[in-house]
């Protein structure tokens, strides 16, 4: 019978090793990730060149905007200002504010009579999230206007971005651009361009670009939309309760055979502050259990996905310094440099160093905690909290 130390012994042998095999799988998961995930990590997709129109079509941007006099002079006249040859209206949707949106909002846009209208928003219906019915207060008010733009009321425009963005449609029936979040904050600047990195892993740009590609996705800040397209699948309607409305959006429309397109731009840019943790926590957890369709099981899988991509190189590799286990050393920084690698140019994209990219597995691991106090609010009845407003989803407790 082996002693007690020599059991002890056998034990840490085959904890290193499975601990050992596991690092291997997040090496060959990584690998793949870096290789044949749609190059998710590359920041490349940007407006493709189409020819200029002949006629440049007329364009109504609809703008829910919920509580928002702080930041709309910020934004809202960036919109109103914008540099293009056709017809532009914008339709603000003052979606109940209280703190005198619509009224910041008017004065705004008496610097520029007759480009903006301020609807007074109803109250939603049974059975719609707030801000799809307020989209859809604007679509019914855009009239025979070629294209939409959905934008948030935080979303500032370069003067000629709306141009590219017309001029990029060509046949698609979506064209978004995934809006550059403020980084000012030490929060911001460790948490923000990870929300960028993680939503482009879900939804690989290329894969969204690709036509005839199931991925489907759309980045809410902005999307300008062909009216007749969004029509023809049934308008809002069909989307009526989507907690996140632009990747239901994406997959309404590539559901029925259309092109969508979806990048990175410099020109879209959000000036939405987050001053800590505490805000972008918030932000996350308010519809991360949505993505993952309120569901235990994918969720249980989620935290152990994120457990083994980003947690456990990092503990892997200092585990095998601490007990000069080579093997165990170099599979753990194996895996941890591939990630720090494919985190690098959405750090370049908002001017960090690449430096911070070592810093990855504790971001999975903040980032996991958000997922997990996501279900937790669910399942108190929290849900989808936002701004005085609770949504309640089917289900919820």
């Amino acid at each position: 019978m082996p002693s007690g130390a020599s059991r002890e012994v056998m034990c840490q042998a085959v904890l290193m090793l499975i601990v050992l095999a596991a690092s291997l799988l997040a090496d060959a998961a990584w690998l793949y990730l870096l290789a044949c995930h749609g190059m998710f990590w590359r920041t490349d997709q940007r407006l493709p060149s189409e020819p200029v129109p002949a006629a440049w079509p007329d364009v109504v941007a609809v703008v829910p905007a919920r509580d928002e006099a702080a930041i709309l002079p910020q934004t809202l006249p960036t919109l109103l200002t914008q540099e293009y040859q056709g017809q532009l209206t914008v339709l603000l949707v003052d979606d109940e504010s209280s703190d005198g949106t619509a009224d910041i909002a008017a004065a705004l846009g008496a610097a520029r009579p007759g480009r903006l209208r301020v609807i007074a928003g109803q109250p939603a219906p049974p059975g719609w999230a707030g801000k799809v019915w307020a989209m859809a207060q604007g679509l019914r008010a855009a009239g025979e206007a070629e294209f939409v733009l959905f934008t948030d009321a935080d979303i500032g425009y370069a003067p000629a971005a709306l141009s590219a963005l017309v001029r990029a449609a060509g046949d698609r029936a979506l064209v978004s651009q995934m809006a550059l979040l403020r980084t000012d904050t030490t929060a911001e600047r460790l948490l923000i361009p990870a929300f960028v990195y993680f939503f482009a892993q879900l939804f690989p740009f290329r894969r969204v670009n690709g036509r005839g590609r199931r991925t489907a996705a759309a980045a809410g800040g902005c999307m300008l939309v062909r009216r007749r397209a969004l029509e023809a699948a049934g308008g809002l309607g069909p989307i009526r309760g989507a907690r996140i409305d632009d990747v239901a959006l994406g997959t309404l429309l590539k559901s029925e055979g259309r092109d969508c397109w979806l990048g990175f731009s410099a020109d879209v840019v959000s000036r939405r502050h987050y001053s800590g943790v505490a805000e972008i926590w918030d932000m996350v957890a308010r519809s991360a259990y949505t993505q993952l369709r309120y569901s235990p099981i994918v969720l249980a899988g989620t935290v152990a996905g994120m457990a083994i991509l980003y947690l456990l190189p990092a503990a892997a590799a200092l585990a095998g310094l601490v007990l000069l286990s080579g093997w165990l050393c170099l599979a753990g920084f194996g895996a941890w440099v591939i990630m720090s690698v494919t985190y690098v140019p959405v750090l370049r994209l908002y001017r960090l160093s690449p430096v911070r990219a070592v810093c990855l597995p504790v971001i999975g691991a903040l980032y996991t905690a958000m997922t997990i106090s996501s279900a937790r609010r669910y399942y108190a009845g929290q849900g989808g909290e936002w701004k005085g407003r609770t949504i309640v989803v089917s289900g919820q407790r």
